[in-house]
């Protein structure tokens, strides 16, 4: 069973900056793909970005391309996600999920587990 633990989320102001952080347990790390995914109030939770578990491979949502950066440490078992130029339309809850097998481009890329999220609120 993996255990996903997400923090770093809160209240900024737009053009501001965050970085999300995900600690994993339960399965070796460096064999697992992470993500991140968002749900803004009254929408359906959307693909943010995606790492390999090498980290050699990474993908965006064209929405945060060139905002957001996603990166690992395997050393430390955590996942990040640093958001710069922050928009209130990036307001949502971000969930950190994994999986064994990434499949690109299905809507949830083919996460298993995920975590219980942490709120981003943007404020213009």
């Amino acid at each position: 069973q993996v255990q996903l633990v997400e923090s770093g989320g809160g209240l900024v102001q737009a053009g501001d900056s965050l970085r999300l952080s995900c600690v994993a347990s339960g399965r070796t790390f460096s064999t697992i793909s992470m993500g991140w995914f968002r749900q803004a109030p009254g929408k359906e939770r959307e693909f943010v970005s995606a790492i390999s578990g090498s980290g050699t491979m990474t993908f965006y949502a064209d929405s945060v391309k060139g905002r957001f950066t996603i990166s690992r440490d395997n050393a430390k078992n955590t996942v990040y996600l640093q958001m710069n130029s922050l928009k209130p339309e990036d307001t949502a809850v971000y969930y950190c999920a994994c999986t064994d097998v990434l499949r690109v481009g299905l809507p949830s890329y083919g996460m298993d587990y995920w975590g219980k999220g942490t709120l981003v609120t943007v404020s213009s």
